[in-house]
Parts: C-alpha cells; structure tokens; sequence
C-alpha cells in the first residue's frame, strides 16, 4: 500500500549548499522540520565509535538512514500541517547507485512505497558558502558531483524539481514558502 504525504516537503540537494541553515530558519520560525537521518547517524556512530559511518560501512550507514527515513516519514505524515523534510528516501536511491550497494532494490521499493509532496526542493551547488564540519568531510568535487544523478533519481521517480535560489536564507525560505502556498 503506498503512503502519500502531500504536506512532506523534501528539501534536498548536494552537501554543504545551504540545506541545514534553510531548515533551522524555518523551524525558528515554527514550520516542522524532519532532521537528516545521516547527520543524526553519523553522530552517533562517531560517539559510539560504531561501524555504521560511511567510512566504514556504506551498506549499514545507508540502512539506518533507511530506517530513520521511514520513521521521519510517519512521524511527520501523522499530522496534516505542513513539514519540510531534511532529504528524502529518494536520497537513498541516488546514494545506493554512486556507491553501488550489493542490496539496494528494497530503496528503490521504499522511495515508491512512502511518497512524499510531489514538489520537491533541491539546494544547488553553491561555491560560495560551501563549508564542511565534523559531519560533512567530503570535499567541493563532491557536492558537485552528487547534485545531478540525485536530481536524476528524483526525476525518475515522479517527482516535480524546484530549485532553491541561492539568495540569503531569509529569502530563501519566502521562496519556499510561497511554493508549498501555491501548491
């Protein structure tokens, strides 16, 4: 049975392109907001000193992504408001092909199965204010690279593409939410 979640807004895109920061306004200014499952993963796994990090283990990290996807979806589809997501379970998909996984149909079944708004928003490359972190270590090259084959998989699966402007985040979130108003 598909699950469709029309007031889930995925906002995605390539690491270090203004995603989080977006998020963090739009939660202050009191919009749910789903956390990015690989952000969460990482920090525990690196607590813990656990083996599900992509450094180690890219087919366990890309399940308990799968797993904490699953339930951002449910926990924020319960309520009939608005939610923007931090990625998708599309996300995985994209990722299982870059890094090709042994196991990864059960993504691909996942990303048809939970469905998310059809509008979904992707962050693009942006040079500018590009930076990584204790989390986000992979490089410029990176980001870029990553940007079209997710927005390639997000296509496939019948999902509509509105890129984020790169304009300062107040901006950007305006943009936003004047989209998920006229949707």
């Amino acid at each position: 049975m598909i699950m469709h979640a029309d007031n889930l807004f995925i906002i995605t895109g390539g690491p270090g392109a203004g995603k989080t920061t977006l998020l963090e306004a739009a939660s202050a200014a009191g919009i749910r907001v789903g956390q990015e499952a690989a952000r969460a993963i990482i920090q525990s796994q690196t607590a813990i000193d656990g083996p599900a990090v992509h450094w180690r283990d890219k087919a366990l990290f890309a399940e308990l992504m799968l797993d904490r996807d699953i339930q951002t979806f449910q926990a924020l589809s319960a309520s009939s408001e608005a939610a923007l997501n931090d990625r998708g379970i599309p996300d995985l998909v994209a990722y299982a092909r870059m890094f090709p996984l042994a196991y990864d149909a059960h993504f691909r079944r996942a990303a048809e199965l939970y469905r998310y708004n059809p509008i979904v928003f992707f962050a693009p490359p942006w040079r500018e204010i590009f930076v990584t972190d204790a989390e986000r270590i992979e490089g410029w090259e990176h980001a870029v690279s990553v940007y079209a084959p997710m927005r390639d998989v997000y296509a496939e699966l019948g999902y509509r593409i509105v890129e984020l402007p790169k304009v300062p985040v107040a901006e950007r979130l305006a943009f936003v939410r004047d989209v998920i108003a006229n949707a």
